[in-house]
């Protein structure tokens, strides 16, 4: 079942099986590594969006973290030790150095919380191990001014996209959504 990702475990694709199958399923009060997380953060429970694992295909990843990027709440992340420093680096060059709670281990033996800005915390995640939550407070971006894809010229709006890593053809799809118009129509635009 590789490239899902439920809230729980095993997952939502099991839980919709046994529903279709007539199959009761009860919730158990429990550990909960997205909520529990979240609760210890310190940061906004307000409002989140939970993202679980980030895509391992890079295009998919690139695209994941531009909608990220554009985030004015809490956001949640679910890591796997051996990508943990990777996904902090690329928090820290496309989102920037904002507040960060890294919970590791939740409710087990070595569980442990790590709080401060991601160039702090990557410092302190050198030899990760177990699996990791990210908690990310992109609130503050409620305080900046909201990006109007509107307001920029088209080279401006491509050029916001380039520097996250996206490729020309990715661009002008993210360009073409964020402005509601075709495709063909920002590719004729670049052809100029």
């Amino acid at each position: 079942m590789q490239g899902l990702h439920g809230i729980s475990d095993p997952g939502e694709e099991i839980v919709k099986a046994a529903i279709e199958n007539k199959i009761e399923i009860v919730p158990v009060p429990g550990a909960c590594a997205l909520i529990n997380s979240l609760i210890v953060s310190g940061i906004s429970t307000k409002e989140f969006s939970f993202y679980g694992f980030l895509p391992l295909n890079k295009k998919n990843r690139k695209e994941t973290f531009s909608k990220i990027v554009k985030e004015t709440k809490t956001v949640i992340l679910y890591e796997a030790p051996h990508k943990l420093q990777k996904t902090l680096e690329d928090i820290l060059q496309i989102i920037g150095d904002v507040s960060v709670c890294v919970v590791r281990e939740l409710t087990k033996i070595h569980e442990e919380k790590i709080y401060g800005k991601v160039s702090e915390v990557r410092k302190q995640c050198q030899e990760p191990k177990g699996e990791f939550v990210i908690i990310l407070d992109l609130n503050a971006n409620e305080d900046k001014e909201k990006i109007d894809f509107e307001q920029m010229t088209l080279q401006e709006h491509y050029t916001f996209y380039q520097k996250l890593g996206l490729d020309k053809k990715e661009i002008i799809k993210q360009i073409a959504k964020d402005r509601n118009v075709p495709k063909n129509e920002i590719y004729q635009q670049f052809l100029k």
